[in-house]
């Protein structure tokens, strides 16, 4: 199959399969080597590109980015950094001013990550940084340097214009055609941002036959605010949900804001990470503890349940073959949820126990809760034991305490490489503490380490 985009200024056609990722084919076909290999799996950030295309531009990872995903799009990798006549981009210049590379293999990513932030005007350097790992130099060379082109002005040569669209193979533009390609091809997979899938193909080596990408629908891209509540759809990526809900839900956001990095977050989409029945997702906790519901479709039928009977059991949801998740109805109320994640590293990690907490206190005293936790069983699953517990008790320091043994009612947590079962026991009670000290006024901050 061909693929067309432009690369670095000039328009190409790729001819590759379907699931031949854009990584290789620089690689190996256009022989762009500076776009390195690292981990293959999005979590290095040294195969970082720059896609442009109608909603601007964004780092990704082109490790795990298949080419019918770039088509009709603009891309630049490291090669395509420096204008027509070699003139430096401002971010390498200050690379090399602060002495921000040794031995290099990284430097490539670093790069493009920078100088899309640069193009965008962000500033949370950090954050714009932290899916790009670097062994040798450190950080902080690399952070002055990217503070230092701030004020720089984005080089002409940066700003790429889209190509004309084409059609675009396997690419449906509505959910209406994905359910008629499903209906005919039910055992087909799905791809979003392929930020699971990707690895299918890259560690597993999986053949994975019949495959339709889900981000041209444009339906399934929206977010509709209708006051009481959100719809989110499916292929709304966890970058443009951050967006949506910074202001409404604090918390959930600040929990985003750690799921894997600005790459994998500008690909990932809600729906997938949903739709995969992964017992460690991020979003399934929070969507349990705000009482979401999910919108499925098959051929013309459409279904209505709640987030948390989606997930039935380890690897097994309540999804038939052919149907597909179209999106999600999240409340705008809830005040109270907080969302705490535990895991090894801080960003761009998988959670050892991820807990979301909504309680409704009226007077002093709960009258509602909605608690879920991902980490703690096959599935994300509530803990309706602790809730029980919580329920018609004051909101204080000593029913917190006493609703502490419910957890072994609600839970019995496996031990694996990222936690023991009793580690994850004892962290699992302890966000419960943590959420009544927060919401009691008191300073609480995981990044802080006092006497």
């Amino acid at each position: 199959m061909d693929f067309a985009f432009r690369l670095n200024g000039e328009d190409r056609v790729a001819t590759g399969t379907p699931t031949t990722t854009l990584l290789d084919w620089l690689r190996e076909t256009a022989g762009l080597t500076g776009t390195k290999e690292g981990c293959n799996e999005g979590d290095c950030g040294a195969c970082t590109v720059m896609v442009t295309d109608e909603d601007g531009a964004r780092a990704l990872n082109a490790c795990i980015l298949f080419l019918p995903q770039i088509a009709g799009k603009s891309i630049r990798t490291v090669e395509g950094m420096a204008g027509p006549d070699g003139s430096l981009h401002p971010v390498q210049s200050e690379m090399i001013a602060h002495h921000g590379s040794q031995c290099g293999f990284c430097t490539p990513g670093f790069i493009v990550s920078m100088a899309t932030a640069h193009l965008n005007g962000a500033r949370d350097h950090d954050d714009q940084l932290a899916g790009n790992l670097c062994r040798c130099t450190g950080y902080a060379p690399i952070i002055r340097a990217a503070k230092a082109a701030e004020g720089t002005p984005v080089p002409a040569w940066m700003t790429d214009n889209v190509p004309k669209g084409t059609a675009t193979p396997l690419r449906p533009t509505s959910s209406d055609e994905l359910a008629e390609w499903y209906a005919t091809h039910p055992k087909g997979t799905l791809i979003a941002g392929a930020t699971d899938v990707g690895l299918w193909v890259t560690k597993d080596f999986r053949e994975l036959g019949d495959v339709a990408f889900v981000a041209g629908c444009a339906d399934l891209r929206r977010i509709v605010n209708k006051g009481d509540s959100m719809h989110v759809g499916a292929a709304v990526t966890m970058t443009e949900l951050l967006t949506a809900i910074r202001d409404i839900h604090p918390s959930y956001a600040e929990l985003i804001r750690r799921y894997g990095s600005v790459q994998v977050r500008n690909a990932a989409t809600i729906g997938g990470s949903i739709a995969n029945g992964s017992p460690i997702g991020d979003n399934a906790p929070a969507l349990i503890a705000l009482d979401a519901q999910m919108h499925l479709r098959n051929g013309d039928a459409q279904r209505t349940i709640d987030v948390e009977d989606f997930f039935i059991d380890y690897g097994q949801q309540d999804r038939a073959e052919g149907e597909f998740v179209t999106g999600f109805d999240i409340t705008t109320a809830a005040p109270n949820l907080r969302c705490y994640k535990l895991s090894k590293r801080f960003d761009q990690d998988i959670s050892a126990v991820c807990g979301a907490f909504n309680l409704d206190v009226s007077d002093g005293v709960i009258t509602a809760a909605r608690i879920a936790f991902g980490g703690m069983a096959g599935t994300p699953k509530r803990a309706e034991a602790v809730e029980a517990a919580l329920i018609g008790q004051a909101f204080t320091a000593e029913a917190v305490q006493s609703a502490l043994p419910a957890f072994h009612e609600d839970f019995k947590p496996l031990s694996d490489m990222r936690a023991s079962a009793e580690y994850r026991m004892v962290t699992a009670q302890n966000m419960l503490v943590r959420y009544q000290m927060e919401l009691s006024g008191q300073a609480i901050s995981a990044l802080e380490v006092r006497a």
